[in-house]
């Protein structure tokens, strides 16, 4: 299958002037010019000039291999809950996880092993009803548990590095590998992951099965009312935008600096949570951008601080200066 891909001189003549690629011996379709507003929670954003879904592993590293054989870029997307697309969108091949999908719980050993499209919260809610403990703090992080790997996503004082077992991961060259949470380099919300090109095709969380399902599901419950009622769920939002410094929570010093409904173009600053840019209707990735960066200005000015983003920005966008 990939030596007909390699060897395809006229596919590559012809990739630019057609809509769709069909994979040879796999069920994907390579699309071009996909808009990527509808698979980010910001709900803006441009379109990638080419995108495929693989649901298998077969299919992604044909996916990956045609990239290479084309010389595309390639980016990996996973619920799109903690990126901002530019409006020019992305060059090269958009890789959507989000139809990569399997999961296992061990009984014997309290693991679930899961591929990289399973959403986040959704497990948190299947642990639950199985009596499972140790992702109850997940349920209000609305990502997959790729992006959750690579960027050690955390809640209620919890985070992904204290219950990772082990992550697969596919290298650019079609090898894979398992490393362990050590290999990662994890610290507050980031990881080695976020500076290379190897992608997570799934990972083994460890949890503690046997408690009673209605005790871990009112914790769960608990959590999720907590997010529903500290954190501003009514318009688009990409979750917290900037890492909390070490001084002050990233919210409050967006809060005493005044920037609370602040507002460009459809971009706001939460006025429940200052750390939130809300897409109040009709924004554009550039008006994400330009209220970050008067954010960053304003805290910078008035406590010396730089906040640096939490949220993942992909494409271009035009320095503020």
């Amino acid at each position: 299958m990939i030596s007909a891909l390699t060897t395809n001189k006229q596919e590559k003549a012809n990739l630019t002037e057609r809509n769709i690629i069909h994979l040879p011996g796999t069920d994907c379709v390579i699309k071009s010019a996909a808009s990527l507003s509808a698979f980010t929670s910001y709900r803006v954003g441009g379109s990638a000039e080419w995108y495929v879904a693989p649901r298998s592993l077969e299919a992604l590293q044909a996916s990956i291999e045609y990239a290479k054989d084309l010389n595309l870029p390639v980016t990996i997307l996973g619920a799109g809950s903690n990126l901002l697309v530019s409006d020019q969108g992305i060059p090269g091949l958009v890789i959507a996880s989000r139809h990569f999908r399997s999961k296992h719980f061990d009984l014997q050993t309290g693991q679930l092993t899961v591929a990289a499209g399973e959403s986040i919260p959704s497990l948190a809610w299947e642990a639950a009803d199985l009596g499972w403990q140790g992702l109850e703090w997940a349920v209000g992080i609305p990502g997959t548990v790729g992006g959750a790997v690579v960027m050690n996503a955390g809640a209620h004082n919890s985070c992904i590095a204290d219950m990772l077992v082990s992550a697969e991961l596919l290298s650019p060259d079609g090898r894979l590998e398992t490393i362990t949470p050590a290999e990662l380099g994890y610290q507050y919300r980031s990881s080695l992951l976020q500076r290379g090109k190897r992608i997570v095709t799934q990972a083994t969380f460890q949890l503690q099965p046997g408690a009673d399902p209605a005790k871990v599901l009112a914790t769960t419950k608990e959590h999720k009312q907590h997010r529903l009622t500290t954190q501003p769920y009514n318009y688009p939002s990409c979750g917290s935008v900037f890492r909390n410094p070490k001084t002050y929570s990233a919210g409050w010093l967006i809060e005493q600096a005044g920037l609370k409904g602040y507002q460009i173009g459809g971009a706001q600053v939460a006025q429940l949570h200052a750390n939130f840019i809300v897409n109040r209707g009709g924004a554009k990735a550039s008006d994400i951008f330009c209220l970050i960066s008067h954010i960053q200005r304003e805290v910078q000015e008035r406590w010396s601080i730089w906040l640096e983003p939490e949220v993942k920005m992909i494409g271009e966008f035009q320095p503020v200066g």
